[in-house]
């Protein structure tokens, strides 16, 4: 009996992994800024996730033990490609896409290309904290740093996300009135 309840609740994680996969390919997007690539992420993380299930301990910490895994995946690919060192000062083309005809997906462009122009480490931590939700202690054990360090990538990022869509976006004197800066 104890067999088979193991056996339902092994299959029941393998399908939590599996609808994982929209979450897992958001925040390898942002880490990368590659389509392709991150899908390949999101991918080898669900099937290393699959594979080893047996290894997580607490299923309420799955996504932080899947992004742990992606994360391990991305460092790998970064150093079986060392070309990709200068991946933190490629900017994305300027030129909109055929899907950019709609203002709100020309805005969500323009912040996805100005967070890949941040630095991989910020990258990382905005997209889990911001895009996903974990809390700090949560990003500070995916990543495997010290929660200030965790705190100090956060507000350094945030920063210079502001300052790059600031350039985009200028604030005119119209739009004054309606925004306003909220630190």
């Amino acid at each position: 009996m104890i067999e088979k309840t193991k056996r339902c609740s092994t299959s029941s994680l393998k399908s939590r992994i599996a609808a994982s996969r929209d979450r897992l390919y958001r925040v390898a997007l942002a880490w990368c800024g590659d389509e392709m690539l991150a899908d390949d992420l999101a991918q080898e993380t669900m099937a290393a996730g699959i594979i080893n299930n047996q290894q997580l301990r607490d299923e309420n910490r799955l996504f932080a033990w899947l992004y742990s895994i992606m994360n391990n995946q991305w460092y790998r690919h970064l150093q079986r490609n060392k070309r990709h060192d200068e991946l933190d000062e490629y900017m994305p083309s300027e030129d909109p896409g055929p899907s950019s005809n709609c203002q709100q997906l020309e805005m969500v462009s323009r912040v996805r290309r100005a967070v890949a122009t941040l630095p991989m480490q910020q990258r990382q931590v905005i997209s889990l904290v911001d895009l996903e939700g974990f809390s700090y202690c949560d990003v500070a054990r995916v990543l495997d740093i010290p929660i200030g360090t965790v705190m100090s990538r956060l507000h350094s990022a945030r920063q210079n996300l502001l300052s790059r869509l600031e350039r985009v976006f200028p604030r005119s004197t119209a739009t004054k009135g309606h925004m306003r800066l909220v630190e």
